[in-house]
């Protein structure tokens, strides 16, 4: 099962670079066709380094810092989010640990 979904995130991440590969190159051959720069049209995906030294990205026109990502964790971690399926696996987990503990329980007392 791990070997599945880490091929299935594989060729996930394979196509979804091959898409804004492709929507780089499709930027740039209209660039070719207008002939001139055209600010309007913005990359799909490109990496600048900023007047201070620092690597700035930015995909489909939105900047990508790590500083976002930060944000993004310390509001996540501040609304204690609800996931569903950690909560089921955590009660499934109590079910099966309590079903084991009788079964070995009651097979120690047998013997």
């Amino acid at each position: 099962m791990f070997r599945f979904s880490l091929k299935c995130f594989g060729i996930m991440l394979v196509l979804f670079f091959g898409i804004l590969l492709g929507m780089q190159n499709a930027n740039q051959g209209m660039k070719k066709m207008k002939g001139y720069e055209d600010p309007a049209l913005q990359s799909a995906f490109s990496v600048k380094e900023s007047k201070t030294g620092d690597m700035e990205a930015s995909v489909l026109g939105e900047k990508v810092t790590s500083h976002d990502i930060e944000k993004k964790k310390q509001q996540l971690e501040q609304m204690k989010a609800f996931n569903l399926f950690s909560s089921i696996g955590k009660t499934f987990s109590g079910v099966i640990s309590a079903a084991i503990r009788h079964m070995a329980e009651a097979v120690n007392s047998w013997l």
